[in-house]
């Protein structure tokens, strides 16, 4: 697990230091850099992987950009802005520093990689500097090459694997439909929520008496509420509009209420709520779900009694994970914190704002005694939010 992330000058994120648990939920107002920081992870995933460029940042969910927007360019006296954006991971046992650098006149189509050092316990084992002799291409990372001669039981390995292997999800409604499609595919599901019915599929396949997989299903259907059951079925074996569906498989669901033989919905015709139940239930279960990753906007259609329900299970979901799933996730929705298990370590909550300067500040929201005696007094954390009590609450 990744437990510490810092990242400097990139974006409005121009000195933050993020001590991680397994799930990560990040609020604060439009603006405040909350994306920033998933995006500085993913610029910082592709660095793991050897190459910085348009192509490997979109794979993750990144949306490219150029040096100029990329780099913080706050006005400041009291230091030099740097000419590089600087990224670290850190786990028990290892951690990957990069610094990466484009000029912003004359951009190129990869960053270069200026340093770079992976270290295990006191161990350097690989490292590179701006003035080193015989400097291999700086457009290539030396560390993603020096990963092959580690071994599977290296921390360091395993570090490299989690950062290689993140993505951004921002599910679309269209998409979950299936009626747009993915434009940014991955397994078990896209980045927008494309394949999701086959992933449906493979979930329910993967039930057996007792394990994870059949509990989130009786869970998540249960979540949705109205529904009998839910599963997949081929487009052309449902009554559906030849405008209603783009891919040849579609979700399927039985409503409880409706008449027998008539109470046959698709993602299409269902509510956007439970398709996106479904889709966090695969995220957390899935055997090939990326054990790192982030959600943003993770309020998708939901109302905020089920916006709280669904976050305690997601909890519970990702904390009984048998891949020890980590995640961050962003949100608007003020009851989603009222779903968050706070007094369990591993689920941690940060407030997102920036200074008097533009510049983001994230701090993790603790309980302490005061929270706990407003709570006595019938103050939800979403009213605290509310009420501009703990931060990442705009002053509109």
């Amino acid at each position: 697990m990744i437990k510490t992330i810092i990242v400097e000058s990139f974006k409005s994120l121009e000195n933050v230091k993020v001590e991680l648990g397994a799930l990560n939920v990040f609020v604060g107002a439009n603006g405040s850099g909350k994306s920033n920081l998933l995006e500085a992870i993913g610029v910082l995933s592709a660095a793991a992987d050897g190459k910085v460029t348009d192509q490997t940042l979109l794979q993750r969910g990144v949306r490219p950009g150029v040096p100029q927007l990329y780099k913080s360019s706050f006005p400041t006296t009291d230091r030099r802005q740097p000419s590089h954006i600087y990224f670290s991971a850190w786990s028990d046992l290892a951690h990957y520093d990069v610094s990466l650098n484009n000029p912003l006149t004359d951009p190129k189509p990869a960053w270069k990689f200026k340093t770079e050092l992976l270290e295990q316990g006191s161990e350097r084992l690989a490292s590179r500097g701006p003035n080193m002799r015989n400097n291999p291409n700086t457009e290539n990372g030396l560390v993603a090459l020096k990963a092959v001669e580690l071994k599977e039981d290296d921390p360091a390995l395993a570090l490299l694997r989690l950062l290689q292997n993140y993505v951004i999800y921002s599910p679309t409604t269209p998409v979950l439909r299936g009626v747009a499609p993915e434009t940014q595919p991955r397994l078990p599901l896209g980045l927008s929520g494309g394949r999701l019915p086959e992933a449906v599929r493979e979930l329910l396949a993967a039930r057996t008496d007792g394990n994870q997989a059949k509990n989130v299903c009786q869970e998540a259907l249960k979540l949705i509420g109205w529904a009998k059951s839910f599963g997949w079925s081929p487009a052309s074996h449902l009554s559906l509009s030849s405008a209603a569906s783009s891919s040849p498989t579609v979700i399927r669901f039985a409503d409880k209420y409706m008449q027998l033989n008539r109470n046959v919905l698709s993602g299409y015709d269902a509510s956007e709520g439970a398709l996106y139940i479904l889709f966090l239930a695969i995220l957390a279960t899935h055997s090939k779900a990326p054990s790192f990753f982030a959600i943003d906007n993770a309020d998708h259609g939901l109302n905020p009694g089920l916006a709280a329900s669904l976050m305690k299970h997601f909890s519970s979901w990702i904390l009984n994970s048998a891949d020890d799933r980590q995640l961050l996730m962003t949100s608007h929705n003020p009851a989603v914190l009222d779903g968050l298990p706070l007094q369990d370590d591993r689920i941690r909550l940060f407030t997102v704002d920036r200074d008097n300067k533009g510049k983001t500040i994230i701090n993790r929201v603790i309980i302490n005694d005061k929270i706990l005696s407003m709570a006595s007094k019938g103050w939800t954390l979403s009213r605290l939010w509310m009420n501009k009590l703990i931060g990442g609450m705009p002053n509109v």
